[in-house]
């Protein structure tokens, strides 16, 4: 059995690749960062790890990975992972680069799904395809209208596919993320004065109910259950992630 995670050099998809390892999996990471993925070799599971460098949003990239994938066994995961965080409002940017921002989040999910369901139904065996997507899919966060836009389709992505191939054994969900403890969020608080860092740390705690952020290995737990045969009745959901932030609701920009 193979699985191909886009982004999985670092945070939420190195967290879900470990995961699938640790299931039985072969994995290949499709990652933009050759950084990223410079654990690949010397892990332990190396044998079941197929490190693949070059941007999930090209076409011949990510047949690639799927070729990678389907040299160890059948394809039978897709996790689109992989994201761009570059925000723009419309009263700055113009909407040219507002639509490239959402392309560009929302174009690997679409690539990664389009090869994933061909491969599947070459297979003629199913699979099963897990997109992330974040809370502010419904809730979005002031400043981030790219971001929030691209989850948006993401999830109506998930619905269409999950709806237009369920019949052929093919089920795509989604997982809606608050915020998450990784490498990426610790360089943030990193860039500020300790003060800041702290009310931001208190601020993320007041938004999510459980009184924390989430943390990386929470995700790939519920990723690896949506591509497991557990959740063979689970199709066209998205799945929240959150700790509870979607339904509270709070506004972060309030106070």
């Amino acid at each position: 059995m193979a699985c191909v995670v886009t982004g999985g050099g670092r945070g939420v998809g190195r967290a879900v690749v470990e995961r699938l390892l640790a299931a039985g999996e072969t994995v290949v990471v499709l990652e933009q960062d050759p950084q990223a993925v410079a654990w690949v070799s010397p892990h332990p599971a190396a044998d079941r790890l197929v490190a693949l460098v070059g941007d999930a949003a090209d076409d011949e990239v990510v047949a690639r990975a799927a070729d990678l994938a389907e040299r160890t066994g059948p394809l039978t995961g897709w996790v689109n992972n992989a994201a761009v965080f570059r925000d723009a409002s419309v009263h700055e940017a113009s909407a040219g680069e507002v639509f490239d921002l959402i392309g560009r989040n929302l174009r690997p999910a679409l690539v990664g799904a389009t090869v994933a369901v061909r491969r599947f139904l070459a297979a003629g065996s199913g699979g099963a395809v897990v997109n992330v997507s974040s809370h502010q899919a419904r809730r979005p966060v002031p400043g981030c209208l790219p971001y929030a836009t691209a989850k948006a389709a993401v999830e109506g992505l998930t619905r269409a596919l999950a709806v237009e191939y369920g019949p052929h054994g093919i089920r795509t969900n989604a997982v809606a993320l608050g915020s998450v403890a990784t490498e990426r969020h610790a360089a943030f608080l990193a860039e500020r004065e300790q003060a800041e860092a702290e009310w931001i740390d208190a601020e993320l705690r007041r938004l999510h109910p459980v009184g924390r952020i989430g943390r990386v290995e929470e995700v790939a737990e519920a990723v690896a259950w949506l591509l497991s045969p557990a959740a063979t009745f689970v199709n066209g959901a998205t799945l929240p992630v959150d700790g509870g932030r979607s339904v509270l609701g709070l506004d972060p920009e309030a106070r």
